[in-house]
């Protein structure tokens, strides 16, 4: 039975994403009847669990912290695309569109995932255990991308409103880029080894063994099924965008709660593999997507914005308002105060949670 269904695992895992992707060439640009809304969710649901078992054949292949980046970057990449493609449908409409995603995506992944990684490890465990000096890089260049795009334009007194005239938002594209592979140099080359999984004993954990690594062919497949899955999922968040903004319309709530779902929506892959990394006691994995996801939303986001505004002809406004520029102090100050010890119990997860639930009901309810 157990061979079945690792059979039967290996099977739906590589036909989910080509199914996906067929009903997001047939759906795009359509609108779509309630049963078919329906069908299109139970796809895209599909479509993120199978991302997730490709990202970790990927990351059994190449190891960490290699692993986490890919699926971090390819999930970004695609929901860069995503809020490009939206910003054009209504430059004016979806000025704020980025900057709602941008920091949804940093709430989500600092306060979200990193809380119920700690929450599902220290519980099972006692005590989490991570690696503080390359989560606190993390961290600390998160914090920066995050000040220099998000919070640096509400005091910017050279554009009405809280906007970037051209050469500070060249400078926040380039210093995003540029601070963003720095760290990626910094986590695959130069510091590798603050970015791998410990033991409770504080010794640093090079390879799993427990299971053989896939083949080079086993995972080149799962590459580019993930990139399969990865575009489905992002596509028919987009199919599903109108619909949900009907909703977010119909039950009386901002717009930029639109923002907060697509970011839920992308980032569901992260978040399944981060909570799987966690319960097998690899918190140090689950932290990695987390802070590699925030800081590759800031970075990639803002870089890719910012050549999309030479030809958008709508406003581009990145500045957050006094509340959220609150929680992202409070987010970052909470952070340092879990990474500097390198371990956590329940608690700091719960403080992590709760900031989060804060955000979606002041999002919700300004």
């Amino acid at each position: 039975m157990s061979d079945r269904l690792r059979r039967f695992a290996r099977t739906w895992t590589v036909f989910v994403p080509a199914l996906a992707l067929l009903l997001l060439l047939a759906t795009w640009g359509r609108s779509l009847p309630g049963v078919l809304v329906a069908v299109v969710a139970v796809f895209l649901a599909c479509a993120v669990l199978a991302a997730v078992h490709h990202a970790e054949v990927i990351a059994h292949k190449v190891g960490e912290p290699f692993g986490s980046l890919v699926l971090a970057v390819a999930v970004t990449a695609i929901e860069v695309a995503l809020i490009v493609t939206l910003m054009a449908g209504g430059p004016v409409k979806n000025a704020t569109l980025a900057r709602d995603t941008v920091f949804a995506a940093v709430m989500i992944t600092c306060n979200g995932i990193v809380g119920v990684s700690l929450l599902v490890t220290s519980l099972r465990h006692r005590v989490a255990i991570y690696n503080s000096e390359g989560t606190g890089a993390a961290l600390a260049t998160v914090a920066t991308l995050a000040t220099l795009s998000l919070v640096l334009p509400r005091f910017t007194t050279s554009t009405p409103g809280p906007r970037f005239n051209s050469t500070q938002l060249t400078f926040a594209a380039l210093a995003s880029v540029a601070l963003y592979g720095l760290f990626v140099l910094t986590q695959t080359v130069r510091h590798r080894d603050y970015f791998l999984p410990m033991t409770r004993g504080g010794v640093v954990i090079e390879s799993e063994e427990h299971a053989d690594p896939p083949t080079r062919r086993d995972a080149f497949t799962s590459l580019g099924l993930l990139a399969v899955a990865l575009v489905a999922v992002v596509g028919l968040a987009k199919v599903e965008s109108p619909t949900i903004e009907k909703g977010v319309a119909a039950a009386g709530l901002p717009a930029s709660v639109v923002g907060v779902v697509i970011a839920l929506l992308v980032l569901l892959p992260e978040t399944i593999a981060a909570v799987r990394a966690a319960r097998r006691d690899r918190v140090q994995t689950s932290l990695n997507l987390a802070l590699g996801s925030a800081m590759a939303s800031i970075g990639l986001t803002v870089p890719a914005v910012a050549v999309a505004s030479l030809w958008l002809s709508g406003p581009l406004v990145l500045g957050l308002d006094p509340t959220h520029m609150v929680l992202l102090a409070l987010t970052m100050i909470v952070g340092t105060l879990t990474v500097v010890p390198g371990r956590a119990t329940p608690l700091q997860g719960g403080v992590h949670l709760s900031i989060l639930a804060a955000y979606l009901v002041l999002a919700a309810n300004p």
